[in-house]
């Protein structure tokens, strides 16, 4: 398939809108104005949302394509990465030394695991297995919670309610305890391997 043919399916213009998105979602950010941070929330839930629609399309009209394999998890990592450095880098609420220190142990631990799967995926490739570290149910949990706690830090704000920030807190650090889990989920799968 010509790359003209596999750019023009539906999959693949949804997951290059994601992709497209994301100087929109940090210029709203960062816009002095009461209702940037929920644009942002809104660009980035509506960017989640494009992340299983374009996998469900791509399975339902047969439109799988290696471009879009490729893509889709390049757009999933830019759009959380990004998130996380929004959310780290601008502390908006009281006592935001505490804040930063909350906030970036947990950006660390998803970024890192996001460095670590993708470089496990990349070697079994190689090696022929990569099958056996694809994406499981414990790895489509963390995105859900992952990216439902993203969606509430980038909508807060420094007049957003504690109850509602320590909710969002809450969500990023199960968020992080569910992409450690199931990193070593991927790390066991692909044992067999490593330990030759």
């Amino acid at each position: 398939m010509r790359l003209h043919e596999q750019l023009l399916n539906w999959p693949n213009i949804l997951t290059l809108i994601r992709i497209s998105v994301i100087p929109l979602l940090v210029v709203f950010y960062y816009l002095p104005v009461s209702w940037g941070h929920t644009v942002a929330a809104g660009i980035f839930a509506a960017a989640s949302f494009t992340d299983w629609l374009d996998g469900y399309l791509a399975r339902s009209l047969k439109q799988t394509t290696k471009l879009g394999a490729f893509l889709d998890p390049v757009a999933d990592k830019l759009m959380v990465c990004i998130a996380l450095v929004l959310i780290v880098a601008e502390p908006t609420f009281q006592f935001s030394s505490v804040t930063s220190a909350v906030m970036t142990i947990p950006a660390a631990v998803i970024v890192a695991r996001e460095i670590i799967v993708s470089a496990l995926r990349e070697w079994m490739a190689e090696v022929g297995a990569r099958a056996s570290v694809a994406v499981t149910g414990m790895g489509k949990i963390k995105t859900v919670v992952q990216m439902l706690a993203l969606v509430v830090l980038l909508y807060c704000h420094s007049t957003t309610h504690v109850a509602f920030v320590f909710l969002a807190y809450v969500l990023l650090y199960v968020a992080a305890i569910l992409t450690i889990w199931s990193m070593f989920i991927y790390l066991k799968a692909a044992w067999v391997q490593l330990a030759r």
